[in-house]
């Protein structure tokens, strides 16, 4: 689409306090027990397992690549996860680690975290990442010139990192924590959407606040309009801070009740996350056994 073809003015204000009362509602709904293993499997399924550290090695991430083919040995009915995210360096790793299996490879590109960067480098590192096997792109939005108001220029950048993807998934990541208000979480969403992005996701985890329902319920209705207005299904991701299965399964409830079953699938909706891969596992072993494992028995990654 061409910029001129949409108009960031045309974003709805949002009602903070009438998204506060719908969350409130929604993590008030309960899954029935004989649902709770379908639905903990379901979010473990949906989970982009994520290394994003200074430190990371190849090491570290063929281990992380091994526990995302196999989250638990001991029960071949637990599904893998989605996807493992690193940066590109290491993209190739994860791509061997991974061979044969249905598990993605994610790539953050752009300078992420902060996107300080120029276009000229960050689509060559989104290319770079391509090249070397990446099947998903996560990139930043320059937030700085979002919050200047210059939004042609953040619009013509999601385009161009877009094309540069090729047949690459993009995720376009709003950093949400930075955005203020909600109304800017919704004019960034829909510009991302008109943009090109595939996914839209709420945050790097490297800033807090990072994901939260009411950011998440936002997108997601944005979501849904642009999806009325277009025909075009995106995908959602909310990442940073989501690390237990309780909450996990409040975000679930809240993409039912908004997009409906249509999106509850890997192919549509994520998680970016680490630790909540354990608290899933703890939880769906505890329905199978009766009792909860150590912490000690699953993998820190």
């Amino acid at each position: 689409m061409k910029r001129t073809d949409y108009l960031v003015t045309d974003s709805p204000a949002i009602d903070q306090v009438g998204v506060e009362e719908r969350i409130s509602r929604f993590s008030k709904r309960s899954i029935k027990k004989e649902s709770k293993m379908a639905a903990l499997k379901m979010a473990l399924s949906m989970v982009d397992l994520t290394t994003l550290e200074a430190k990371d090695t190849p090491g570290k991430v063929k281990q992380l690549c091994t526990k995302a083919m196999h989250p638990h040995s001991a029960y071949s009915d637990i599904p893998p996860v989605a996807a493992v995210c690193v940066y590109p360096n290491l993209v190739r790793v994860a791509k061997e680690a991974l061979k044969g299996s249905k598990v993605k490879v994610a790539a953050v590109a752009t300078a992420f975290p902060s996107g300080m960067s120029t276009r000229k480098v960050k689509l060559e590192e989104t290319k770079w990442a391509v090249n070397e096997g990446a099947d998903e792109i996560d990139m930043v939005i320059s937030r700085g010139h979002f919050l200047a108001s210059e939004y042609n220029f953040v619009f013509d950048e999601i385009c161009a990192v877009k094309e540069a993807c090729g047949q690459a998934h993009l995720k376009v990541i709003l950093e949400t924590g930075e955005l203020s208000t909600l109304d800017n979480v919704r004019r960034a969403s829909d510009l991302a959407m008109h943009a090109g992005a595939d996914f839209i996701k709420t945050s790097t985890g490297k800033i807090q606040p990072a994901a939260t329902l009411p950011v998440t319920l936002v997108m997601l209705e944005a979501i849904r309009d642009f999806y009325y207005e277009t025909g075009k299904r995106i995908g959602m991701k909310p990442a940073g801070g989501i690390a237990t299965s309780k909450l996990a399964l409040n975000y679930l409830v809240v993409l039912r009740e908004t997009l409906g079953n249509d999106w509850l699938n890997a192919d549509m909706f994520r998680f970016g996350a680490s630790a909540l891969a354990n608290d899933l596992l703890m939880q769906i072993v505890k329905e199978k056994e009766g009792v909860y494992q150590s912490i000690d028995y699953f993998s820190k990654d």
